[in-house]
């Protein structure tokens, strides 16, 4: 990627933590980068070209954090490993995190391609997830039970971000996280046999 493009991402990244959605404007992008906005339109053709490739970008970090198995690995293993990738990527990636699975608004909805990234990172969590499951389970069950993990792992990462965390001691939310995601899986397994 061009620097400038790096550039507009950037400022739109940092503008959506600060205001979300609406915060983003061709015009505020614009100013934010230091470019004009006939720059923005010819990188990414507007405001839904920048979003969509956010969210792209997101979901290709979650799928990459997903790529843990290996066969010296069990499934509980690979599990917590991805979590913890996942919670990397989240505390580092914020604006792309809260892009993606966060705030939504009716000002934009992600394309075909954006769409396509988001399931093949959820295809991959399935992967990891389903190396738990015996092997003649349907598709479906095992995305009920990587549905299973991801809702409590995106559960605390969302209560990070609430209000309500400054009632409770949130310095160790990843250990947290871990522990959650680590009696869900013992859970699944419980039920399989």
């Amino acid at each position: 990627m061009n620097e400038t493009k790096s550039k507009i991402l950037e400022a739109t990244s940092e503008l959506f933590l600060e205001g979300g959605i609406a915060a983003l404007s061709v015009r505020a992008i614009s100013k934010k980068a230091g470019l004009s906005t006939i720059g923005i339109y010819s990188h990414f053709q507007g405001k839904q070209g920048i979003l969509d490739t956010l969210y792209i970008e997101g979901f290709e970090m979650v799928e990459q954090g997903m790529q843990v198995l290996d066969e010296n690995m069990s499934g509980k293993q690979a599990i917590l490993e991805a979590t913890r990738n996942y919670l990397d990527i989240v505390e580092k990636h914020e604006a792309h995190y809260r892009l993606i699975f966060g705030e939504t608004d009716s000002a934009y909805s992600p394309g075909e391609e954006a769409r396509q990234a988001g399931a093949k990172a959820f295809y991959k969590l399935t992967k990891v997830v389903s190396t738990l499951l015996p092997t003649d389970v349907t598709l479906e069950q095992k995305q009920e039970a990587a549905m299973q993990i991801w809702s409590v792992t995106h559960g605390y990462v969302n209560l990070t971000h609430h209000p309500v965390t400054e009632l409770v001691d949130m310095s160790n939310w990843k250990d947290r996280v871990l522990t959650a995601v680590e009696f869900m899986i013992d859970a699944i397994e419980s039920r399989q046999n």
